[in-house]
């Protein structure tokens, strides 16, 4: 499996060999000995989420507070997504850059996002399903919003009409407002991990 540091720091983009044959196709989709080697994380799975979406539909950003944190393993199981990390750390050199991944069961593309490291996605096609494997259990009142339409972040969703998108969702905060309030967290609570030799 290839593991690449994305241009926000201390999220990795990881990409599949799938071995075909006769049968259809085989493939590891994460092994926790290749992430640490290329990480500097260990991660362990506490809780497994999905969610399922009709075209158009818009969710995110969202993250989590330092406590708890929550690292995620995010991948599109079904359908087709358009996927961006934002860097949430007040502080980081990148603060609120993004990188954009596109998702599908075609492209078996995943991406790992630790604490501090905001997510967001538009559902190209209807029944869109992502699947989150998560470091930490959910708690209820640690969940961070942000707009995924702040035009200061200009995140290239590309849109053709206005997104679905929860209630929630559409009050949240611009990446600024959510900073001002002191809702995120900072570079020295989370600072990504050098990147080191796979072994």
């Amino acid at each position: 499996m290839l593991i690449t540091e994305m241009t926000v720091p201390g999220a990795y983009r990881l990409q599949p060999e799938p071995l075909s044959d006769r049968r259809g196709h085989f493939f590891e989709s994460v092994r926790a000995s290749e992430l640490l080697a290329a990480s500097g994380w260990q991660f362990t799975v506490r809780q497994v989420n999905y969610s399922v979406s009709r075209r158009n539909t818009l969710r995110g950003i969202h993250g989590t507070t330092v406590p708890p944190g929550q690292d995620k393993f995010v991948t599109c199981v079904r359908g087709s997504a358009l996927d961006i990390a934002v860097d949430l750390r007040v502080g980081s050199p990148t603060f609120g850059h993004y990188d954009v991944t596109l998702q599908s069961p075609e492209t078996r593309t995943a991406v790992y996002l630790p604490d501090g490291v905001g997510h967001a996605f538009l559902a190209l096609t209807d029944d869109t399903c992502m699947s989150y494997l998560c470091s930490q259990e959910y708690v209820p009142g640690t969940m961070i919003d942000v707009d995924a339409l702040d035009p200061d972040l200009a995140l290239p969703w590309d849109l053709k009409e206005p997104p679905i998108r929860s209630d929630k969702d559409a009050a949240a905060p611009t990446l600024a407002q959510a900073a001002a309030a002191g809702l995120l967290p900072t570079y020295a609570q989370c600072p990504p991990r050098p990147l080191t030799p796979a072994r």
